[in-house]
């Protein structure tokens, strides 16, 4: 993953510790945004004259980032003249669409002009175990009942009100959204952490102030979230009542799964045999476990078996959604690491007695190229899950990676993004709604069974 991308490159969501662990480990450079009075200035949700709308925000450099809510997406750069050129998705590559702003209230955009949505907005401060949590409600204009989002963390260390764009991008369409800074990160207070508990009691407390602060406009409330948030979101809806959570690029394993997973899909998509594969899987193993144990055991094992596979052809390519950081690391560099990851980080935690037990509807939107959270195993359970009689519908996007973009494979073998997958944001809309309609892209939708028998 490229860490310059801004965190709603994955709508929010990250992998379970890939993004933080770049950042700490290999000392990545923090994200740094346009000029931010410019930034705040032409930031926002615009109507075009074709009724459709776009969403400008802050992006890497002195970039800004448009979406439509097609999934199409680009990086618009700024020239001298107060022209801006977007280059397709996180590619270099034009797509021919220019861009300008008359002061902060009108765009031309793609040949069209536009002006800018008067969404209300309302900052709010709440409470979640003795700590302070600052949120944002974005409603829609008008003065009648609309569904409610709470937009759930995941994963990632920035601010959410300042980076996420489904904090507009929903309310154009005319459907509300509270996002919040979860503890220890942005305005908010406490210390960061991944006790996916705690981040659930203070979702459930986020819906409490969503639903005070919507008054009488609410209609139906709910969840979303992304990667991490997938066992997140499953455990607030056990804990209050909400009409539906939808989970984008989640999964229904548990972390050690997940960096094992990670690991079988990219080396098998590179080529290398099932034998090499569990070799590789248990070098992850140890890696892993070095992790589970806050880096104080385990360093015999990873070492030993660091020195048995150093010279295996697929050494090299080992990356996991974790492993291969530790592996690339020595012993007294990762027991120096320990006082940094007190995360609380529940690695065996098991979702699916949660999911077994959900009376609440929910959506799970998963792509089949997500190396960060692999979706094969993760799909079976759900559709055990919908055989057996549970509201769940499975949305799944065969060629979507994490954040359901899709991607070209540049010269250097990497993936680079280019959009959203065609439908996801119509998926999110419409259950927010109450109901899915027709047919969203190329996602093959499994509906629960109680829908289908209608």
């Amino acid at each position: 993953m490229n860490p310059s991308k801004t965190a709603l490159r994955r709508h929010a969501s990250v992998a379970v510790m890939h993004r933080i662990l770049i950042a700490f480990l290999l000392a990545a450079t923090a994200t740094t945004y346009a000029d931010a009075a410019a930034t705040d200035c032409v930031a926002g949700s615009y109507r075009l004259a074709d009724g459709s709308s776009v969403d400008i925000a802050p992006s890497s450099g002195d970039t800004l980032r448009w979406r439509k809510f097609d999934g199409t997406t680009g990086a618009l750069h700024p020239h001298a003249n107060g022209t801006w050129t977007s280059t397709r998705g996180w590619t270099e590559q034009s797509d021919g669409i220019t861009a300008t702003f008359a002061g902060c209230d009108t765009i031309a955009f793609g040949g069209q002009n536009g002006t800018r949505l008067r969404l209300e907005t309302r900052d709010i401060v709440f409470a979640s175990h003795g700590t302070s949590l600052s949120g944002r409600m974005v409603m829609p204009p008008g003065e009648g009942k609309v569904p409610l989002v709470v937009l759930i963390h995941g994963s990632e260390p920035d601010s959410a009100i300042a980076s996420y764009p489904l904090q507009r991008m929903l309310p154009a369409q005319g459907i509300a959204a509270f996002v919040y800074d979860k503890r220890g990160t942005g305005s908010s207070g406490g210390k960061y952490t991944q006790d996916y508990s705690l981040l659930a009691d203070d979702a459930v407390a986020a819906v409490t102030a969503a639903r005070a602060a919507a008054g009488a406009r609410l209609g139906r409330i709910g969840f979303q979230g992304g990667s991490q948030a997938g066992w997140i979101v499953p455990l607030a809806a056990a804990r209050t009542h909400v009409d539906f959570a939808i989970v984008c690029f989640g999964l229904a394993v548990n972390a050690l799964d997940e960096d094992q997973q990670a690991v079988e899909i990219q080396l098998r998509e590179k080529g290398y045999s099932p034998a090499d594969i569990r070799d590789a899987q248990n070098l992850a193993r140890a890696a892993e476990n070095v992790f589970v144990s806050n880096f104080t055991s385990g360093f015999g094992e990873l070492d030993r078996l660091r020195k048995r596979y150093a010279n295996a052809r697929w050494y090299k390519d080992l990356k996991g959604d974790y492993a291969y950081i530790i592996v690339s690391k020595s012993e007294a560099e990762l027991r120096a690491m320990a006082p940094q990851f007190d995360w609380h980080i529940p690695f065996h935690y098991d979702p699916m007695p949660v999911l077994r037990a959900s009376r609440t509807p929910q959506l799970w939107i998963i792509g089949g190229e997500d190396y960060e959270a692999p979706s094969a195993e993760t799909r079976k359970r759900l559709e055990s899950l919908v055989a057996g009689g549970r509201d769940f519908t499975i949305a799944y996007y065969k060629n979507a990676e994490h954040g359901m973009t899709y991607f070209d494979v540049d010269a250097k073998g990497e993936r680079v993004s280019t959009r959203y997958a065609p439908g996801y944001f119509d998926l999110i809309r419409d259950f927010a709604n109450g109901a899915l309609h027709g047919s969203y892209g190329d996602a093959e939708v499994t509906l629960p069974k109680k829908t289908r028998a209608h």
